[in-house]
């Protein structure tokens, strides 16, 4: 494996590494495709604020002209926020040649695993999770995300999977796989904009020491693959579910007319229920991803005392 011809580890996350302090991976996806400029950068921003100030290190990571890089600098992330969707969308399958070709790309939940591990980074913070697409029996429209969890040693802290996707076929492909989906304080998988979803998590967990843990267990053992971490929505920020059920609804409803498919669907769902929430679900979105930043600030601190 020739990692240094491509692995860039920033000076910061470097020293973290080698000190053995907390560390807590983050996509970039939010940045590029997320949100509009410059919110998607004042929001990137804060998030590796609440990291720190928690006593953690943030490491957002990300390709940029042919690298793999782990702890963007703040002229970095400004620079993926305003280039927007021009920055490839980049998976497992799109990792190879956007090296080869020394290009840009901002990472998904599958690649922020991939490129997280190779730096030996073991918590990752994120919105929610990938998973089957409603109709995915038929489609085959599965994420990477879900493929990924199976086979990288990585914890992904997140607010369950998007509720735009079809949520039971998504935990049958979990379970098939071997993750565990454990849940912050509760017993029922959030799903993204609201507290519950109608399923169960696998195991509920009350404390951040009890998920790192756990998550030593899972890999003293040698069981290779990735946990995931559901934390629900805050409260106060979470929407009524049978509004944002409908709102879903719709938008799907939409985009298989409109004949929408593959890595466009998730973007086209997501702006479309912010238009019909009028931009509530943006909100609820940036502050389940700094609610999701805390928790894993202490996960990855008590990680390190294990």
């Amino acid at each position: 494996m020739n990692l240094a011809k491509y692995l860039v580890i920033s000076p910061e996350v470097k020293e973290a590494l080698e000190s053995k302090k907390p560390i807590v991976a983050l996509e970039s996806t939010i940045i590029s495709h997320g949100m509009p400029y410059p919110q998607n950068v004042e929001t990137a921003l804060k998030v590796e604020q609440i990291i720190r100030e928690a006593g953690a290190v943030p490491a957002t990571i990300a390709l940029l002209n042919g690298k793999l890089i782990v702890g963007l600098s703040k002229d970095e992330i400004d620079y993926l926020g305003k280039k927007g969707f021009a920055v490839t969308k980049a998976s497992r399958r799109d990792l190879p040649v956007i090296l080869a070709k020394k290009g840009d790309g901002a990472t998904t939940v599958a690649s922020t695993m991939i490129v997280a591990d190779l730096a030996g980074i073991k918590v990752f913070a994120t919105g929610g999770i990938g998973g089957v697409h409603r109709g995915g029996e038929n489609t085959m429209d599965i994420s990477a995300d879900l493929e990924e969890l199976g086979m990288t040693s990585v914890a992904v802290v997140c607010a369950g999977a998007k509720s735009i996707l079809d949520i039971g076929l998504t935990l049958e492909f979990l379970e098939t796989k071997g993750v565990p989906v454990l849940g912050y304080q509760t017993e029922e998988l959030p799903a993204f904009y609201t507290r519950k979803s109608g399923f169960k998590v696998d195991y509920k967990m009350d404390s951040a020491m009890e998920i790192a843990t756990t998550m030593k267990a899972k890999w003293d053992i040698g069981l290779e693959g990735g946990i995931v971490i559901a934390n629900p929505i805050p409260e106060e920020f979470a929407m009524d579910f049978d509004f944002i059920t409908n709102s879903i609804n719709n938008a799907v409803e939409e985009s298989v007319l409109k004949g929408i498919k593959g890595k466009e669907t998730t973007p086209f769902l997501l702006a479309k229920v912010k238009e019909i929430t009028q931009g509530k679900s943006l909100i609820s979105n940036i502050e389940l991803v700094y609610s999701n930043a805390r928790l894993a600030s202490e996960i990855a601190k008590e990680l390190v005392k294990l």
